[in-house]
């Protein structure tokens, strides 16, 4: 960690021991994330290769393993130049700038180890119905077992509300149930405001035993959008999210602790954001854990490539499926965003290929999951999309208020040269949404950099963000917006707090004005100092 040059392939090696009390079970090596194709040995024998460097993968090491030391070996490869490659804000020339960042190679998340039974529970998929007031619970098992049984218990802080048990058929290694929560209501649904969570505990028998035990969580959580509105739970909700590229000063895309990713939740949640669109970079579970905790909208976006290729379209394709897989259960995330800013189909708007390859991604990801929005490529060249995303860094109020007067004036004035929909597809009363803009560079720290706007004192700073805010929380037509962005990043000085995660102003401040305060009101009352710890 910290060597920032080029290195197209490295090596890891480590030894280990495995605990005695592990005899007679199954022993799965578990990568968080290797960036970006991997190759693990283990005493010397080829056991697993992955491509996809921000997703998982595990491996059943039992039949290589020693009585006593093991050695595992770990290939990488990260090709600086492959931009067929997902890749995201890593940048691919030796010194970051502009919007892209130090590259990160190598192992990136947690590495561990874990012990299992033959047959234990593999994957879990719980998709909430808060119309009906059921979950649908599917599970897959490592291997079939004769006579197995599974239990499944819910509860509700504390109190039972369902309680299920189901027989496994020998040879069935998947099944799927509907359970009714005793006594649902829509108190009980997961918002921001009211992050409610059912806990579950799957036993699963056998023999008279039990032989796997999984204990997780469930939201009841609904999104969708009607008559150009976004509904959360059936209820109108303006969404206020922050831009959250997700790096850090001395690790980038590793947080330097689990702590660090709760503080970062923590600090959007205390400048009054509902929610937090992570840019570009499938997140650590870690992060998705805090939000669904303590209650922040999350949009899920894939780190895209840069140029278009057969290759390109596998590599996306399958680590993209690989993500939405992983954080299916999590009830913070709301929205998937494939592709952004046209980023790996640059002729988007010109090549028939990369217009199908945009509009197979969506209905990709709808086949996967159909309960969450998607945004086909947020920012413009949008084909099929749930929520028409504009990307507006003009942060005039006069201009803004002209542009988003209807939608004939947003499509007849574009932000930028490119059409928010690609030739073929048209607005259809998806609800119009602000997913960047703002951007004000304030350096507050020994980092030099830019911005989209630049101020130069306090008063400045807060003057100018209650600006650009207080003009796009009067827009009627726009349904809610993303504020670039939580933190500085590297050359980048357009965070709401440093890249050390420091605020540049006080937060109740920023709070104060993303509730639609006035300046003379924030100003003419005692200012209340944040709860929250202000770094890291």
């Amino acid at each position: 960690m910290g060597d920032t040059s080029f290195h197209d392939v490295v090596w890891y090696t480590r030894n280990f021991n495995v605990p005695e009390e592990w005899d007679g079970q199954q022993i799965i090596l578990h990568f968080g994330a290797i960036d970006y194709r991997s190759w693990v040995w283990v005493n010397g024998q080829l056991v697993s290769t992955h491509e996809g460097g921000h997703t998982p993968f595990q491996v059943d090491i039992t039949d290589v393993l020693h009585n006593e030391t093991n050695c595992v070996v770990v290939r990488v490869e990260d090709i600086t130049h492959d931009l067929e490659q997902p890749r995201g804000k890593q940048y691919w020339e030796q010194q970051s700038e502009f919007i892209y960042y130090t590259r990160t190679s190598g192992i990136w998340q947690t590495v561990w180890l874990e012990a299992t039974p033959k047959t234990a529970i593999q994957r879990l998929k719980m998709t909430p119905f808060i119309d009906t007031g059921e979950v649908v619970i599917e599970g897959w098992l490592t291997q079939p077992s004769e006579a197995a049984h599974l239990s499944i218990e819910i509860s509700f802080h504390g109190a039972p509300v369902a309680l299920i048990e189901q027989e496994i058929s020998a040879y069935q290694t998947r099944w799927r149930t509907a359970i009714p929560l005793a006594g649902f209501s829509p108190t009980q649904c997961w918002s921001p405001e009211c992050p409610h969570l059912f806990d579950v505990t799957f036993h699963l028998k056998a023999n008279d035993g039990t032989v796997d035990e999984v204990q997780s969580y469930f939201g009841m959580r609904k999104i969708s959008v009607n008559n150009s509105r976004i509904l959360l739970n059936n209820q109108p909700y303006y969404m206020k999210l922050i831009l959250d590229q997700g790096y850090f000063p001395k690790s980038l895309l590793t947080p330097p602790s689990g702590d660090a990713l709760r503080n970062d939740v923590q600090q959007t949640k205390a400048m009054g954001f509902n929610g937090a669109r992570k840019h570009q970079k499938i997140e650590d579970p870690r992060y998705l854990y805090w939000a669904d905790r303590l209650g922040l909208l999350v949009w899920g976006e894939m780190a895209n490539s840069h140029d278009y290729s057969e290759t390109a379209v596998r590599r996306i394709t399958a680590e993209w499926q690989a993500a939405i897989i992983r954080d299916y259960n999590h009830p913070c995330i709301v929205a998937w965003v494939p592709l952004n800013e046209s980023w790996g189909v640059p002729t988007l708007g010109t090549d028939e290929r990369q217009s199908h390859h945009a509009l197979s991604l969506y209905h990709l990801t709808k086949s996967l999951d159909p309960t969450r929005l998607v945004i086909s490529n947020d920012g413009w060249e949008h084909t099929q999309s749930d929520l028409c995303t504009v990307h507006d860094y003009d942060n005039l109020p006069g201009v803004m208020r002209e542009r988003y007067a209807s939608p004939h004036t947003v499509f007849a004035n574009p932000t930028t040269r490119y059409p928010i929909y690609v030739p073929g597809f048209e607005h259809q009363n998806a609800p119009i949404f602000i997913s960047e803009f703002g951007g004000i560079a304030y350096r507050q720290s020994d980092w030099k950099g830019w911005g989209y706007s630049s101020v130069e004192d306090d008063m400045s700073f807060i003057e100018r963000y209650h600006s650009v805010i207080s003009t796009v929380l009067n827009l009627p037509l726009v349904q809610g917006f993303c504020y670039t962005q939580l933190t500085d990043v590297e050359q980048e000085i357009n965070g709401l707090m440093t890249y050390d995660r420091r605020h540049k102003v006080d937060p109740s401040i920023i709070r104060a004005i993303n509730e639609g305060q006035p300046l003379e009101t924030i100003f003419n009352k005692p200012s209340e100092p944040s709860s929250l710890p202000a770094t890291t």
